[in-house]
Order: C-alpha cells, then sequence, then structure tokens
C-alpha cells in the first residue's frame, strides 16, 4: 500500500525594416557566406504543437507569455526593461545567463513571439558554417519583406571564435536579432566583440515555491497539462518534488511526468513513487564550469570563516558529484598556507600529508583524511599574516626592482670585492647574544620598512 504524503491534501479534478543586402566586401562574410542563394532549405524545424500529448510534459507545459514565466520578475514582470523593449517591438540582442531549467530557452520563445517575429533556433554544439549561412540569407530575405528573425543559440559558449565572430555584422545591422543562451559567465565564454552588441541578462536559480507553481500548474492545466488524469497530489508531494528538482523546472516536470505514469489515471502521487522516479537524478555539476569554481569557492570560504560544517557539506557536494580528490586536496595545501598560516604551523604538513593519502590510496577512502583534513583546517586558529605580508613585499620589491644590495650584505670573495667594501660591517648573528642582531637588510630606498605583523592568533605571536 502506498503511503500518502502528509499535509494538505492537493486534488485534482478531471476535466479541469529596411531592406538590406549582405555586403561581399567583407572578406571574412565573403569566406563563410560566399555561394548563397535564398530558397535553399530552411534550417527551421516543425516544432511540435504544445497540445500534442506525445510531447514531454516539460515541452507542453513551457510558458507562452511573459506572465506565465516565473520565477523571472527582473525580466518578465510588467514594466520590467526587457519586457517594456520587446512590447515596444524593439527586442534586443541578448545573452540569457542562467543555470539548467532556469527558463532561457522559454524566455527566447516568449520574446519571437511577443515580438511578432521569426524564431529560428540552433544547437551551438551541432550547427556548423552551412546553418550559419542559411539563416542569415533567409534573414535577409524576409528583413526584405519588413520580417524580423530572431536568432537563438541554445550553448553560445559552446561557438568558437569564428562562428562567435561571423555572425557580429548581421547582429550589428539588424538581420538577426541573437539571442544566445548559456550556463557558463559570457565573461569567459563569449567574445568581447559579440558582448559589446549584445546586452547580459541573468536568469537565477528557480527556488522551490517557484518550481511548486509550476508543479501545480501542470498538475491542474487539463490543455496542456495532466489535468484529464484526475491525479492526486499532496502539498507535501509537491514540495518534494520542488525540493528534489533542485531548482530545475525541466527536472521538476519530467519527474512528475514519470511519477504520474507510475501512478496512472486517477491514482495517487506518492512519496513511494516520487523517490522511485526521483532516484537517478544526477548532481549538477561540471568540472570544467562555473559550479566546479563556485563550489570550490564556497568549501575555501567556509574553512576560512570557520565553519566545519558548512566545509563538509561543500567537500561531500564535490565528492558526490564526481569532482577530482587531488584537486580538492591541492586546494586544501593553499587554503593551510594562506588563510591558517602561523597561526597553526602544522595545519600545512597535515594538509600535505591529506594530499600523499590521497594520492596514495585514492577513493572511496581517500574521503577519510580529505574531511579530516578540511575539519582540522576549519578548526584551526587563522592568520594569513605571511601571505599579507609577502604581497606587500612584491608591491614593494616591484617599485624598487632596481635597488641595489646593501654593501654590507653582500659577499667579498675577491680581494677587488673587499677593496669596495662588500661585507664591510656586516655582524654575525651567531656572534651575538640570542643570536640576534640588529641590522639594515632593505635597500636604502626602503629602510625602516615593515611587511609582517604578527596577527596575535594561535601561535602567531610577536
Amino acid at each position: 500500500m502506498h503511503t500518502r504524503c502528509g499535509g494538505t491534501r492537493y486534488t485534482i479534478a478531471m476535466g479541469e525594416r529596411r531592406e538590406h543586402q549582405a555586403n561581399p566586401d567583407e572578406p571574412r562574410q565573403a569566406a563563410l557566406f560566399a555561394g548563397v542563394e535564398a530558397g535553399e532549405p530552411s534550417l527551421e524545424a516543425d516544432v511540435a504543437d504544445d497540445h500534442d500529448s506525445a510531447a514531454p510534459l516539460a515541452y507542453r507545459m513551457r510558458p507562452r507569455t511573459f506572465d506565465e514565466i516565473v520565477g523571472q520578475p527582473q525580466l518578465a514582470a510588467p514594466g520590467a526593461p526587457l519586457r517594456v523593449a520587446v512590447e515596444r517591438g524593439r527586442p534586443p540582442s541578448a545573452v540569457l545567463w542562467g543555470p539548467p531549467g532556469s527558463g532561457k530557452t522559454t524566455l527566447a520563445h516568449v520574446i519571437a513571439t511577443a515580438a511578432r517575429a521569426r524564431f529560428v533556433a540552433l544547437s551551438a554544439v551541432s550547427a556548423g558554417v552551412a546553418d550559419l549561412r542559411r539563416v542569415v540569407t533567409e534573414a535577409a530575405a524576409r528583413r526584405r519583406r519588413g520580417e524580423r528573425t530572431i536568432l537563438f543559440i541554445d550553448e553560445i559558449h559552446r561557438f568558437n571564435r569564428g562562428q562567435q565572430d561571423a555572425i557580429l555584422p548581421y547582429v550589428e545591422d539588424g538581420t538577426i536579432t541573437l539571442l544566445g543562451a548559456t550556463t557558463e559567465n559570457p565573461s569567459f565564454e563569449v567574445n568581447a566583440a559579440l558582448l559589446s552588441r549584445a546586452r547580459v541578462f541573468v536568469l537565477r536559480q528557480l527556488d522551490e515555491d517557484d518550481i511548486a507553481t509550476v508543479v501545480r500548474r501542470a498538475l491542474a492545466d487539463t490543455e496542456r497539462g495532466l489535468g484529464m488524469l484526475g491525479l492526486t497530489a499532496s502539498d507535501e508531494c509537491v514540495r518534494l518534488i520542488a525540493a528534489a528538482a533542485g531548482g530545475d523546472a525541466r527536472t521538476a516536470l519530467n519527474l512528475l511526468e514519470f511519477a504520474a505514469d507510475l501512478a496512472g489515471s486517477g491514482g495517487a502521487i506518492t512519496q513511494e513513487l516520487i523517490a522511485q522516479a526521483a532516484q537517478h537524478l544526477p548532481a549538477r555539476y561540471d568540472r570544467a564550469g562555473d559550479a566546479h569554481y563556485d563550489t570550490i569557492s564556497a568549501f575555501i570560504k567556509s574553512i576560512r570563516d570557520s565553519d566545519p560544517d558548512g566545509a563538509l557539506y561543500w567537500l561531500a557536494r564535490m565528492i558526490e558529484a564526481g569532482e577530482d580528490p587531488l584537486f580538492i586536496a591541492r586546494r586544501l595545501v593553499i587554503s593551510a598556507a594562506e588563510d591558517i598560516g602561523l597561526a597553526d604551523p602544522q595545519a600545512l604538513p597535515l594538509a600535505v600529508a591529506a594530499q600523499q593519502a590521497v594520492h596514495f590510496i585514492g577513493l572511496p577512502e581517500g574521503v577519510i583524511p580529505l574531511a579530516e583534513a578540511t575539519v582540522y583546517l576549519a578548526r584551526a586558529p587563522k592568520s594569513n599574516a605571511s601571505y599579507a605580508a609577502f604581497n606587500a613585499a612584491r608591491e614593494a620589491a616591484r617599485a624598487t626592482r632596481n635597488a641595489p644590495v646593501p654593501l654590507h650584505l653582500r659577499n667579498a670573495v675577491t680581494g677587488l670585492m673587499r677593496a669596495l667594501g662588500y661585507g664591510a660591517g656586516y655582524k654575525y648573528a651567531h656572534d651575538y647574544p640570542d643570536h640576534r642582531v640588529e641590522q639594515q637588510h632593505l635597500p636604502d630606498e626602503l629602510r625602516g620598512r615593515r611587511f609582517f605583523t604578527p596577527s596575535g592568533q594561535g601561535a602567531d605571536q610577536p
């Protein structure tokens, strides 16, 4: 027997212009678009009707208007700059940057619909030069008829520099309005020349309330959703789906659809069915992308802030996502030297020992020394005094890179050197009480300058 999720039940009743021609004198354009004639087959694929019950639920429930978009009020709410520009018939070329499932493709479709523009979609993974040629040729022909073309490039960060540069003239002169979608930081992945001709709009990750709204809408919608199936789902089960989706609306709808298939028409979506549907959901993590850098940043900053719980959580997230354990170990070594330093001189050797242990034994047991080092570093007293002192000394060295070494610090290995005063007046520390002497060790330009100041934390005392 299925155990229903607790809380209030959520029951769904059944039934509910100007002319333009490409300039042939542009060498790059001529090379890329030479020989293209109007009338070649269009790249645009026939798009499935969103009423088609055979289409995935996530596709059928894609918002069709700005008002249906969930979780992006900065872009889609009445009065939002992007929405105003589109509704006035002047959609800007833009890069849509956001995590998976936040609605980048959906927003592009809505923009094209609201602007009454022809929508052409390419994937940067599979599109080539011939595809770009066709799009630009057809867009130029439509433009002569007074029609606008919106070119949507999914994963635009995967286009190489030449491909990105090739579309620049046509974005600049308005032959196409470019909408590029990316999950990666466009500052690093999109050419500066293209970014200068496009706005960057950031889509935030949807929170659980946003995802719950999407799930409830799909359950209730009798036209495109699951409303005709007479399914029941408690509010707690809706929340469980929202939590499992991790901010990805597409994942939530796929999960809901799978659970609905398991429940059958008129059935109940239960906690057990959701667990079955969700058991193979992958963690969102790309070892070469933003998630990689964001997560390691959260890990190191948790250690720096002396929070072992936060540090262990991010460590577990990285391990579960398949991060290279030696990468984590290297970051621990850096943290031990940078953030703990002389406050606990044992932190660095322990971090190095953890790195050696992970290298020696590998996973899964390698997580044990990683966890030990993580907790030790998080709990250790913190001092960046030596690191800060080095940075200050480096700045001084750059400013006085040609300052001569004081004569008394130079080795006098020849008679000529001694005659020139090399080594004169040098005090040998071991000849003095406590083996310490006071003498000038900096160039004359930096006489009396101090770089290192003990932090007073742990062992880092004056």
